[in-house]
């Protein structure tokens, strides 16, 4: 999905469309401590990036629109998303809120041209439907298509075919591979492999020796050989945290925010229709000293109270540290559909 965030609100405002619109913490006037969620291509136009500390995106467009994340909606609007591209699917994997792959192999039979079809058939829809763009990339396997995807944002639809694959991964920067982090990229450009092509003339067994097994999947990608499959996998975790404008030393100031990012966290879990059984915080002191702490419930809930009462339990471990805190933060994880069988029932009775 394109912009995905900021998407959403045009839609829900669409007074907003052709501004640029920045999701994430209060600017504060250029004083804010937090960071940009997402932002749309507007503002990307003016250097506004994800991550970039909201201070300086308020210094670079200071008449941009900011509003703060309703993650409610997202998962929402999400869910439908996704509810339709697995109807596309004969194989579905969802990576990310905004963001999956669809294995249609059988579908098409190795026809890129029906693939091609496929996927201007899913544009449109989601478009039809939801009111929102996508980027579509189509490969013989998934690091591929994850590349292709980028390649044209926003709206973008980019085929690669096998025949093809070594020659248009060969000019692209080895950044454009997920997965290469910025020191896989240093030790990379240290040795002169700055190009995939550069990686496709490294051998296999001297990517091993560089970087153990990751070697043997980094030389499968960089020669469109990749096959790994795709598949369901549950979502990991959801979360919500907050940076403060200043840091805290009154403790009760701290709980307060941890108890309004749990309010806000289980809005995000009552639009994923997921019950949790593990319940998590974290904690960042002054320098960045950072700690996280969870604990295991013995049965699934997607209730409120009990989130909060285990968090609350997990913080009273730092009540008594003097340092300030800088960022607080709530998660859950372990997830299964909201709603339990009537044999769990009799199994819990």
């Amino acid at each position: 999905m394109n912009a995905f965030y900021p998407s959403v609100e045009i839609i829900q405002n669409p007074s907003l469309r052709g501004k640029p619109v920045i999701v994430g913490a209060d600017p504060k006037g250029g004083r804010g401590r937090g960071v940009v969620v997402s932002c749309s291509y507007e503002a990307r136009k003016l250097g506004i990036r994800s991550g970039m500390p909201i201070s300086r995106a308020f210094s670079l467009s200071p008449e941009a629109v900011y509003l703060r994340p309703n993650f409610p909606l997202y998962g929402k609007v999400s869910k439908s998303v996704m509810d339709l591209l697995r109807t596309y699917a004969d194989k579905f994997e969802q990576v990310s809120i905004d963001e999956a792959f669809l294995d249609v192999s059988e579908r098409v039979q190795g026809n890129y041209d029906a693939a091609r079809e496929l996927a201007v058939s899913i544009k449109a829809e989601l478009e039809a439907r939801e009111g929102l763009m996508c980027s579509i990339g189509v490969a013989p396997n998934k690091s591929s298509a994850k590349i292709a995807s980028e390649f044209q944002k926003p709206d973008g639809l980019t085929v690669i075919r096998p025949e093809e694959l070594r020659t248009f991964l060969a000019p692209l920067p080895v950044s454009s591979i997920s997965g290469v982090g910025r020191k896989t990229e240093e030790f990379l450009h240290s040795i002169s492999v700055n190009t995939v092509g550069d990686l496709q003339n490294v051998s296999g067994k001297q990517l091993v020796k560089y970087f153990g097994k990751t070697g043997v999947w980094l030389w499968g990608v960089a020669n469109g050989l990749e096959r790994i499959e795709v598949k369901e996998r549950p979502m990991r975790s959801l979360s919500a945290e907050h940076t403060f404008e200043e840091d805290v030393s009154e403790k009760s100031q701290v709980v307060l925010k941890m108890e309004e990012l749990a309010r806000r966290l289980h809005g995000r879990v009552l639009s994923s229709g997921v019950e949790f059984r593990v319940v998590g915080i974290k904690i960042r002191f002054t320098h960045f000293q950072t700690f996280t702490r969870e604990n295991t419930l013995p049965f699934f809930t997607s209730n409120l109270e009990t989130m909060l009462q285990e968090a609350r339990n997990l913080l009273r471990e730092f009540e008594e540290n003097p340092r300030r805190v800088r960022l607080i933060g709530i998660f859950v994880a372990d997830f299964r559909e909201r709603g339990a069988s009537k044999e769990e029932m009799v199994a819990l009775d």
